[in-house]
């Protein structure tokens, strides 16, 4: 599996994030013409060898052409909704336009918890233009061009100082900034100035799987992302690694550790035919598990804890399922970190056809089989059996491929 690991030296901008991308290997040419379908005539951009601190780095610039407002874009940002229409109105693959809208939304989100409105009433500034859709689209597609499968970053740098915004003066990093790494770990960074801004903070929450120590794998490629500011003491650059995780370590497979965040919410006042619709908004979502649990509330009262896991990137979106699905006023977020064992597919034969199975691995061995529970239903609909004796010669089939390793 390719995987690439952020190494947020100085910090983190999406549009260093694209011209570390393009460093370490994702072609121009391919990403150009990938992005073509997003406002087309409206934008371009370049990409440039440039040195930070001595290293050399590529400098992502996205130039816009659009006049829409009577003056250049970066004067006067856009408002959530205006950038949305663009978005939607945008000819990009399917994945592509789901995870652009995603992380425009969160970047609304969380301007609008700062400020007091309506995600649908904000006005962005130092956010507001097509090279933030650029640099989120871009990234996605980036990924994608390396055949990245995973992401993995460090801790945030956390520098200090102020910057000046519409809003005035502001503390960094940034309020919306800082409402963005809610529950990640941060790091202290001795720098005066802004070195982690809302568009790469957004680009962290959703696509890191995890923020801590680099995983186990053989580096393949490295590239480097130049911020905008130089700084006298540290290269102002994200260092991306690139990578094949490690398929076994000397112990055999390598467990796999990485972040989730665990919603929960107490409901004791909503009809139970309702549970089912929250927990399929949920999955929609993002959830990758969802789960209730009886509780006894004040006075005795019965009532349904209920629960999901979600990747940090996907965390609101599934936080917003639970609000706008169940009778609860608030919810509850804890980030955890999980151990997994490594998963591959793998297709049996069985007397009433193909089953698909999950299997898990330790040790370089097969430690556990779970066959995909709808196509047991399938199939034993077809033959007029039950799930469980479909189950059966499931299980007995991945028995024999574990004991044929």
């Amino acid at each position: 599996m390719t995987v690439a690991y952020l190494d947020m030296v100085c910090g983190i901008s999406g549009d260093m994030l694209l011209g570390a991308l393009i460093d370490a290997g994702a072609a121009v040419g391919q990403l150009r013409e990938r992005l073509a379908g997003l406002a087309p005539g409206k934008w371009d951009f370049t990409a440039e060898r440039v040195t930070r601190g001595g290293l050399a780095a590529t400098a992502l610039t996205v130039v816009a052409t659009d006049y829409a407002h009577g003056e250049h874009e970066g004067q006067h940002g856009r408002s959530y909704a205006e950038l949305a229409s663009i978005l939607d109105q945008a000819a990009l693959e399917p994945k592509v336009k789901k995870g652009t809208a995603a992380m425009l939304r969160m970047l609304a989100e969380a301007e609008a918890a700062v400020h007091g409105v309506d995600a649908e009433e904000v006005h962005f500034h130092e956010v507001g233009g097509l090279d933030t859709l650029v640099d989120l689209a871009g990234s996605l597609i980036a990924l994608d061009l390396l055949g990245v499968e995973r992401v993995y970053a460090g801790p945030v740098p956390w520098s200090h100082g102020h910057i000046r915004t519409a809003h005035g003066l502001l503390p960094v990093p940034a309020p919306a900034t800082v409402q963005l790494l809610e529950g990640l770990p941060i790091r202290p960074l001795d720098l005066d100035g802004e070195t982690v801004t809302p568009t790469g903070a957004v680009l962290l929450r959703y696509l890191a799987h995890s923020l801590g120590p680099p995983p186990v794998m053989t580096v393949a490629a490295v590239g480097y992302g130049a911020g905008r500011r130089e700084f006298s003491d540290l290269p102002n650059v994200l260092r991306v690694v690139l990578g094949e995780a490690a398929a076994h370590d000397s112990a055999g497979d390598a467990l796999i550790e990485d972040n989730v965040v665990e919603i929960s919410a107490n409901l004791d006042d909503m009809p139970a035919e309702l549970f089912e619709a929250v927990m399929e908004a949920a999955f929609a979502a993002g959830a990758l598990d969802v789960w209730m649990t009886p509780i006894y509330m004040k006075r005795n009262r019965p009532a349904v804890m209920l629960s999901a896991l979600a990747p940090p990137g996907l965390a609101d979106a599934v936080t917003e399922a639970f609000l706008r699905n169940s009778t609860t006023l608030g919810v509850r977020r804890t980030l955890r970190t999980r151990t997994c064992l490594p998963r591959q597919t793998a297709t049996v034969e069985t007397a009433y056809g193909r089953v698909t199975v999950k299997l898990g691995r330790l040790g370089g061995r097969v430690v556990t089989a779970q066959p995909e529970y709808r196509e047991c239903v399938d199939l034993a609909r077809k033959a007029g059996v039950t799930v469980r004796e479909v189950y059966a010669a499931t299980l007995a089939a991945a028995e024999n491929l574990r004991q044929a390793e």
